[in-house]
């Protein structure tokens, strides 16, 4: 297929679902015809050169038999129409080349801005879910301080209920102990023996 620049220009291609940008399948078969164009060009702007250098070398000698023979002149005359497709083709190279760097740059452009878009996308998502995680590790740690005091409060209470039987449990033992003692003695008394706190009981 002959490409044209308007081609490049005006080529349009498909979205791919499901996610961003064109099918890079279709922009690859693309860019490979430019290619062959762009090639295909190139090689006839070198036989231009190469038709436009023979002429000229040609034209340089030309002269000598115009002067010998009149006749020759024809031939001369229709010598001329290539050269002036000769520069029509190459003012065309330039325009090709230009709308191609063009579509290339456009397709950089487009893919710069999309990374740019998508990086920009990622990193605010990336924020997003570290606020969040920060949110919740900070509403996780009050919640777990809430039931720690919780537990110290009950607990320190249960401490202070153990020490409070403790200072109960003491006494009433103690006053056990004394009136029992008390009622040894007395028993020792009356029976007329030693008391027993005398023997070391």
């Amino acid at each position: 297929m002959a490409l044209t620049p308007d081609d490049v220009v005006t080529k349009q291609f498909q979205h791919v679902r499901f996610k961003e940008g064109f099918d890079p399948d279709e922009v690859d078969d693309f860019l490979d015809e430019i290619v062959v164009e762009w090639r295909k060009t190139i090689e006839e702007n070198v036989e231009l050169k190469a038709k436009l250098a023979a002429f000229e070398s040609g034209e340089a000698a030309a002269p000598a038999p115009v002067a010998a023979t009149p006749a020759v002149e024809e031939p001369v005359a229709a010598e001329p129409a290539p050269v002036a497709e000769a520069p029509v083709a190459q003012n065309n190279v330039p325009t090709q080349s230009a709308s191609i760097i063009e579509l290339a740059q456009r397709l950089h452009d487009e893919h710069v801005a999309e990374g740019q878009s998508q990086r920009d996308k990622l990193i605010a998502d990336a924020k997003e879910q570290a606020t969040r995680i920060v949110s919740e590790a900070e509403a996780n740690g009050r919640a777990e301080k809430e039931r720690l005091d919780k537990e110290r409060t009950v607990l320190e209470g249960r401490i202070s209920e153990l020490r409070e039987f403790e200072r109960d449990y003491r006494a009433n033992l103690r006053k056990y102990i004394e009136g029992q003692l008390t009622d040894l003695d007395s028993a020792s008394s009356a029976s007329g023996s030693a008391p027993v706190s005398a023997i070391g009981l």
